[in-house]
């Protein structure tokens, strides 16, 4: 049992004997007053008062470790999502600046230094992303385009291939044929939500990685995005807290996978300031998981949003 577990353990228990002993006290008024009927009215209700004082102080005390146990876990993953890269580029730069190394080598270097880079770069993006999404939850596709998924998907499959060093078989990408695949909403947005989807299957696939991107159209107004691994998989008590801030998934005999806990967070933030939804389904503990943005599709104009875009 964790130390959180045994405060959460501490403080319900602290809760059960007060409403025990205010239950006692309040029955030992009640023998005691029975013939005073104003006496014995204003004992119960004030007994009633104490019982729903104690409770929500109990409710709230125990979100409120919950909730700090999350930002201490948070603020851990961001400070080593900080610290590695930054200790990486240092040593290859004194590297650099103590001895002579030849151009394969001093190459080698630079794209290791401006990977580092970019992954500072994408955690400071992360933690901003989801402090305006906090504070704005619909400043989120502000800036209005018919957005083509598939071609949307594709750049950042080959994205992704490239930034984890996988073989190109390693994500496939599926593209429904025949059908609109348009939704109207901010590209940026979009790329972020599919940029982070994938990544968080290649993340959680372990060794061998297999992830599908399937792009399709179920219906009529409406427009899939569907990413699956074949990873680690998730408790089914977790499905329903996975898309909250701070929140990872640490799977029994996994070691702990980078990230912040903040990349799920901002997908479903996106999702849903685009009028649309992002939802998870995992058959349990390593079995994969499939995960789900639902856009509303674009059947209007597109010339007509785009003149509208650049009005305004």
């Amino acid at each position: 049992m964790t130390r959180r577990q045994k405060t959460i353990a501490f403080f319900v228990t602290l809760c059960v004997l007060l409403v025990t002993a205010a239950v006692s006290l309040n029955v030992g008024w009640i023998l005691i007053s029975g013939r005073r009927l104003a006496a014995l009215v204003f004992g119960m209700v004030l007994f009633g008062l104490i019982i729903a004082g104690l409770i929500v102080y109990t409710v709230f005390l125990v979100m409120e470790i919950k909730r700090n146990e999350e930002h201490d876990s948070f603020i851990n993953a961001v400070t080593h999502e900080l610290k590695t890269p930054i200790a990486s580029i240092r040593l290859y730069l004194e590297t650099l600046q103590s001895r002579e190394v030849n151009d394969g080598q001093r190459r080698e270097f630079y794209n290791i230094m401006l990977a580092d880079a970019e992954r500072l770069h994408n955690t400071v993006n992360q933690v901003l992303k989801a402090g305006v999404l906090r504070e704005k939850p619909g400043a989120s596709g502000a800036r209005t385009a018919v957005v083509d998924l598939a071609a949307l998907a594709r750049e950042c499959v080959e994205l992704a291939v490239l930034r984890h060093h996988l073989q190109p078989s390693a994500v496939e990408l599926q593209i429904q044929q025949g059908a609109s695949l348009l939704v109207l909403g901010d590209v940026e947005e979009l790329r972020t939500v599919l940029t982070n989807l994938v990544d968080n299957a290649v993340k959680y696939s372990g060794p061998e990685v297999r992830v599908v991107v399937a792009v399709v159209s179920p219906a009529p107004h409406s427009v899939w995005v569907r990413v699956v691994d074949r990873g680690v998989g998730i408790p089914k008590r977790q499905l329903k807290r996975i898309f909250n801030r701070f929140y990872r998934v640490q799977p029994l005999g996994v070691k702990a996978v980078k990230g912040t806990g903040l990349g799920l967070y901002i997908v479903r933030s996106i999702a849903r300031a685009h009028g649309g939804r992002a939802f998870a389904h995992s058959e349990g503990e390593g079995r994969g998981a499939t995960f789900t943005v639902e856009l509303p599709r674009f059947a209007g104009d597109a010339d007509a949003v785009a003149l509208q875009s650049k009005s305004a």
